[in-house]
């Protein structure tokens, strides 16, 4: 494998709805929230479904980065059940090597209520089901082993099982990537992140309020300064503002594409991430990656869904 994933394996459902539904609902526009299975039930009830497609953040990058030609693998928990099936089939029609054998467990198959407010801005409720419950056992060490780059995602982390599948992921591997994923999650995980991006990951990727939630920025020229300080690359993401990579002492600026009709924002992260870790396996600048990466984002904003056709 040239990468190997390791993230929550989750089936998107893409609704739209008006900026009311939120308001009613009480959730924050642009965030992820994590819900019980109940309340997602609910939430789906009065909605129209746009699009079901298997999804999870790390998964969508490792899917564009097997359309881009890479030999990429990924492992994520699912159950034995439809929603199972049909995660593991959309990883096959995309030719990704899916490391994990599932089986019957307590908690369902993860959903994520995806939902796309009429400024294309999505608002995320993440039924993590057995995703969330990944243990080391679930980690294919050899796989990772014959990986030249091992990606995970932020939205996995969390104290006990989880945190034992990553360090041990971490500790396995060639080369090790992660996207802090959500301020949600950074906020959260504060002191942990801030160690996993100064001692342990090769490459970060983080948008703007990520990454100054992260450091307690009061201005990007801190961001700037913490990058090279830590001596790794790390990958901003600004927006209208475009790309930023900081490594050692050079910063190297992409500009956002002009002009796109944008339809949805799901998964323009996780594109960009994609794009730019395909520059970086494939020996590309870190220019031509961060411009790769811009490409793919901006394709994946013009369609609905977090995946190119």
């Amino acid at each position: 494998m040239k990468i190997i994933g390791i993230g929550n394996a989750i089936v998107d459902v893409i609704c739209k709805v008006e900026n009311s539904f939120l308001a009613d609902n009480k959730l924050t526009k642009s965030t992820m929230k994590l819900v019980e299975e109940a309340e997602f039930t609910k939430l789906l009830s009065s909605l129209k479904i746009e699009e079901t497609v298997s999804g999870g953040s790390v998964a969508n990058s490792i899917v564009g980065l097997s359309q881009l030609g890479n030999n990429v693998g990924f492992i994520g928990k699912v159950n034995d059940d439809d929603l199972g099936d049909k995660y593991e089939e959309g990883l096959k029609k995309e030719n990704v090597t899916y490391f994990y054998s599932k089986k019957k467990e307590k908690l369902s198959t993860g959903t994520c209520l995806i939902l796309i407010t009429p400024d294309s801005e999505r608002t995320m409720c993440t039924f993590l089901g057995t995703a969330g419950k990944i243990s080391e056992n679930d980690v294919d060490v050899s796989a990772i082993k014959n990986s030249d780059i091992t990606f995970l995602e932020g939205y996995l982390w969390d104290e006990g099982d989880p945190k034992k599948a990553f360090n041990k992921a971490i500790e396995s591997s060639n080369k090790v990537a992660m996207s802090l994923s959500d301020q949600f999650c950074v906020e959260r995980h504060k002191l942990h992140f801030l160690d996993l991006v100064k001692n342990k990951l090769d490459i970060t990727f983080a948008n703007e309020q990520e990454i100054i939630s992260l450091i307690n920025a009061k201005s990007f020229d801190e961001v700037i300064a913490f990058g090279k300080k830590v001596e790794k690359i790390i990958v901003i993401t600004r927006g209208e503002k475009g790309s930023v990579a900081i490594t050692k002492n050079e910063v190297v600026e992409c500009d956002s594409q002009k002009n796109l009709k944008i339809v949805d924002l799901t998964g323009a992260g996780d594109l960009f991430a994609g794009g730019f870790l395909h520059g970086n396996i494939n020996k590309l600048s870190i220019k031509e990656s961060l411009i790769k990466g811009t490409e793919m984002s901006s394709r994946v904003i013009q369609k609905i869904g977090a995946r190119l056709d």
